[in-house]
């Protein structure tokens, strides 16, 4: 078993709106790119919504999701993970990143969007008991991970149209 760390935050300090996964996948820390797996929906709906399909260049998808306002992080900076999977995290082991810093740092943001409920429960637990004062919209969105198969990819993109919904 192997110390997973994550990427630094993809953010403008003019963003009001942050995207949390829980913590890259093996293929995305092997690229070194959020959702870099090609079965992860993320990219793909990033691109009906936003543009930022994932036939763009990465450094071109992330540019467009700073035009929309839109930041992107894990709750997760580092832990130890047999796989790729949620739940394959070792709960014991998990450190969070920094969101105090974060939060003072890109104080635009308003919303916060969950890419599945490991990071919504994550960021519950271990983050947000330090970010009193602040007023924050949370929302579990459905995850885009291969592994979560149970909603077809229309229902997917539907609960993600809440990103570019005010």
């Amino acid at each position: 078993m192997s110390l997973s760390r994550g990427f630094p935050p993809v953010a403008d300090p003019a963003a009001r709106t942050l995207i949390l996964g829980s913590l890259p996948g093996e293929a995305s820390l092997r690229a070194g790119q959020y959702y870099a797996h090609g079965r992860n929906a993320f990219w793909r709906i990033m691109g009906d919504l936003l543009g930022a399909g994932p036939a763009l260049p990465y450094e071109k998808r992330l540019e467009k999701l700073g035009a929309a306002g839109i930041a992107l992080w894990d709750v997760i900076a580092a832990c130890e993970r047999f796989g790729s999977l949620d739940s394959d995290i070792v709960h014991g082991s998990v450190r969070v990143n920094d969101f105090p810093a974060f939060f003072a740092a890109h104080d635009r943001i308003e919303r916060v969007f969950f890419n599945g409920g490991a990071a919504e429960a994550s960021f519950r637990r271990h983050a947000l008991p330090g970010l009193s004062g602040l007023n924050l919209r949370l929302v579990r969105l459905p995850s885009t991970s291969p592994a979560h198969a149970a909603r077809a990819y229309a229902e997917k993109l539907a609960a993600w149209s809440a990103i570019v919904a005010e």
